[in-house]
């Protein structure tokens, strides 16, 4: 009797024990739950926008610059050259009555002398100018330039006073007027001086010669 409940414990026993290895043996067979990828690690290493923009800024711009085309040379702008003063022998302003004209000549040629500036009488003086000097002397145009360049005075002011324009058709008229003139010597004594004048004057063209004149000193 005793026998026979050993021998059924022990069966028991090995069914028990046989029973939990095949459980085992089935844990064991059966796979490991699917992994699923982490989402942080894909959003760490996948480009963010920005910087994808950033990357592509500069070859944008590079070639937005080489599509742009060259501005012409027309459009282009250039320093523009300063206008030379105005000539001493440039002819008065169309739009100036012949009144005005003929003063603003008679100031320009006075004004001259106190400059030793020979030019302007080289313009406004006719190649035919017949004169009578302020001491007698029956001047032709030569004698008119060379007695500018050979002035040694120092002038403080040479001013013209009183100017008379009258006119005898439409190209002579007479301007009679004083040029009054202050300063020094060469040798240093002072001076001031004033000669009464008669100027005639022609339309050549598109400019007014003096053509003839009488000087007669009245000061100094």
């Amino acid at each position: 009797m005793i026998m026979k409940i050993i021998t059924s414990l022990i069966g028991i026993a090995g069914l028990s024990f046989a029973t939990l290895a095949v459980a085992q043996e089935q844990q064991t067979a059966s796979p490991a739950p699917e992994e699923k990828p982490s989402t942080t690690v894909e959003q760490a290493t996948a480009p963010s926008p920005e910087t994808t923009t950033t990357a592509k800024a500069p070859e944008q711009t590079t070639a937005q610059q080489k599509e742009k085309p060259a501005a012409p040379a027309a459009n282009q702008k250039r320093p523009v050259a300063a206008k030379a003063p105005s000539s001493p022998a440039t002819a008065p302003s169309k739009n100036m009555s012949v009144e005005a004209t003929l003063k603003n000549n008679e100031n320009r040629w006075e004004a001259s002398y106190g400059a030793h500036d020979s030019s302007v009488a080289q313009s406004f003086v006719a190649n035919d100018f017949a004169g009578v000097y302020w001491d007698g002397r029956v001047m032709n145009k030569s004698a008119v330039i060379s007695e500018i360049k050979k002035d040694k005075d120092t002038y403080k002011s040479a001013v013209n006073e009183r100017l008379a324009v009258y006119t005898y058709g439409p190209s002579v008229a007479v301007v009679i007027g004083t040029a009054h003139e202050k300063g020094t010597t060469k040798d240093g004594k002072p001076f001031d001086r004033a000669f009464r004048f008669t100027d005639t004057w022609m339309q050549r063209g598109s400019q007014w010669q003096c053509v003839a004149s009488h000087v007669m000193k009245i000061k100094g």
